[in-house]
């Protein structure tokens, strides 16, 4: 001990520690960890009291700050009475696809009373990400923000402050019983009741100003607003009153700045906006409303807002005092202003595209009706149930196995590697009507098999099979190039003319416009079992999904890590 003492005391001795640890997080990066309690706490909203599930009592759950490079480790408890699993949006999950997260296709779910934790590393990821539970409907409420800063200085100069967003969906009821009363007779979910920025609905709800979010700023500083869409079902359009954005980023990627004075944000995307703060004194409203591209299809019109306050003493304006300005939003079916957003997005800097393409698929994405069946209870339309698919495959999740496990282990029994590269059926894809012998789509656990390295193009075609609207498709343990996206059935002979090879954006969650398509590529080069699917949640409870089986490459590197010990199990 006396050796020991004499060595640690040393100044030279402690400098050198220092030193070395420093030097070690510079090249390795840092650890984290973080412990997250899933347990229901006492919330009162829209005058009403509840139970609902948060992470550590909070709602939204705690914000996460990294730096790139860094490693993660959160030990999740359940103490609640559902299944949990959490599913850390956006991140690549190189060799972790056991972090991942989705129930029943990377691990099956942390039972009531139990815990996993979560190890992975955030390499080559910069900007905003998120976090949510991927268990049910428990994601609307168990969400927070990952924050990833860079290593060196931003492409963009440093904000004075940067602001997490988190745009929300609120019910009355109990999310879970919700959507267990739809899914039990196939019938459409209540819609919400209300959104939310940040937990708070605002000053449009019954017994809500009181609690309306608000932003203190201060005359003439940058500050960087990080938004995040953690809604369930609903694209939003967010706008500021008197404010114009100017875009830097999206889905941890930096792009071209652009200034606009709206934004649109599909669930489950992220974009990271500079707002200078350089108007007179006062209050000023940030709002958010749906963008709803079905017809007829019923939806939550209300308005959600938070207040903008300019270098004031008290947290809210008072009675005296002149009502925030509000911003103007478009209408809830604009469509072309909602096409233009997503249309601005250019990657940072020029793209070499990863070529040639070894895979080249076509997969159409909408929904569908099931007949109803001898005992069943049918409430959709005319006796039916609602359905989704991709290429006419309505997936179904596994129940006592998950994929990944299948995946590594080689256990038959559990998918099937069938899923199909194209649409069993070619047809007029966006017509007005859509033969119903092409409405009821087949069932199955299928998923499509990628060697290590491929490069994939995939066509997303939008459908009109009951109802047109856009989707917004999240591929987990990927990020991908935007090649293109327009209206109608996609046509290669002339719509590839028009793909952008130069700059295109990369992202990990693209919305597939209303009866229209989009195209992605990207490099197969991380082993393991990927979700593919709307983050519309009805759509993927319906069926709106799909797995991207990745085989190992050669060598350490390239193969997918041993399951770790507390992997939970079935």
């Amino acid at each position: 001990m006396e050796a020991f003492s004499s060595i640690v005391m040393k100044p030279h001795c402690l400098f050198f520690l220092l030193w070395l640890s420093h030097l070690f997080a510079h090249i390795y990066g840092e650890y984290h960890y973080h412990e997250f309690v899933v347990q229901e706490s006492p919330v009162k909203r829209l005058c009403k009291a509840h139970n609902r599930i948060f992470v550590n009592g909070q709602f939204p759950g705690p914000t996460l700050e990294v730096t790139d490079g860094d490693t993660l480790e959160v030990k999740v408890t359940n103490k609640a009475i559902y299944n949990v699993t959490i599913h850390w949006h956006g991140v690549r999950q190189f060799r972790t696809a056991w972090a991942d997260g989705p129930e029943f296709v990377t691990q099956c779910p942390i039972r009531p009373g139990e815990s996993y934790t979560y190890r992975f590393t955030v390499l080559g990821q910069i900007g905003t990400l998120w976090w949510h539970a991927h268990s049910s409907w428990l994601r609307a409420t168990v969400y927070g923000a990952l924050i990833i800063h860079p290593k060196g200085d931003y492409p963009f100069k440093k904000p004075d402050r940067e602001i997490p967003i988190l745009l929300g969906e609120w019910w009355d009821r109990n999310p879970i019983d919700v959507v267990r009363n739809a899914t039990q007779f196939g019938a459409a979910p209540d819609t919400s009741d209300a959104f939310t920025i940040n937990g708070q609905p605002g000053d449009f709800y019954n017994c809500s100003s009181k609690d309306t979010t608000v932003f203190p700023v201060k005359s003439g500083e940058t500050n960087l607003l990080r938004f995040i869409n953690a809604a369930l079902n609903t694209e939003l359009f967010v706008a500021i009153a008197k404010h114009k954005m100017t875009v830097v980023g999206a889905d941890a990627s930096y792009d071209k700045p652009f200034e606009t004075s709206v934004l649109m944000l599909g669930p489950g995307q992220t974009t990271d906006v500079l707002v200078t703060f350089d108007k007179n004194k006062g209050s000023y409203y940030l709002a958010a409303q749906a963008y709803s591209s079905a017809q007829g299809v019923p939806f939550d019109n209300t308005t959600t807002t938070a207040i903008i306050d300019y270098d004031t003493e008290t947290t809210k304006w008072g009675k005296n005092s002149k009502s925030p300005a509000f911003p103007k939003l478009p209408a809830f079916n604009d469509t072309p202003t909602a096409t233009k957003f997503a249309e601005s997005f250019r990657s940072l800097e020029t793209v070499k595209l990863p070529q040639p393409v070894n895979e080249n698929l076509f997969f159409t994405v909408g929904l569908g009706l099931f007949n109803c069946q001898p005992g069943q209870k049918c409430g959709g339309p005319n006796g039916t149930r609602f359905t989704a698919s991709i290429n006419n495959v309505s997936f179904v999740l596994p129940s006592n196995f998950s994929i990944l496990q299948a995946h590594y282990h080689r256990i038959p029994g559990i998918f099937t590697t069938d899923f199909p590269a194209v649409p069993p059926v070619q047809f007029d894809y966006t017509a007005q009507n859509v033969s119903r012998s092409l409405w009821q789509p087949v069932p199955g656990t299928k998923v499509y098999k990628l060697k290590y390295g491929s490069v994939v193009q995939v066509v997303l075609q939008g459908t009109s099979i009951f109802a047109a609207e856009s989707h917004p498709i999240h591929l987990h343990g990927n990020d991908f190039y935007i090649l293109g996206q327009g209206f109608g059935n996609f046509n290669p002979n002339k719509d590839t003319k028009k793909f952008n090879l130069v700059d295109p954006p990369l992202r990990n969650t693209v919305t597939v416009p209303v009866n229209g398509w989009a195209v992605i590529r990207w490099v197969a080069d991380n082993p393991g079992a990927w979700l593919m699917h709307c983050h519309l949640d009805v759509h993927i409870t319906w069926g709106l999904a799909m797995v991207f089986s990745v085989e190992d490459g050669i060598g350490e590197l390239e193969t997918l890590e041993p399951p770790p010990n507390d992997l939970p199990l079935c």
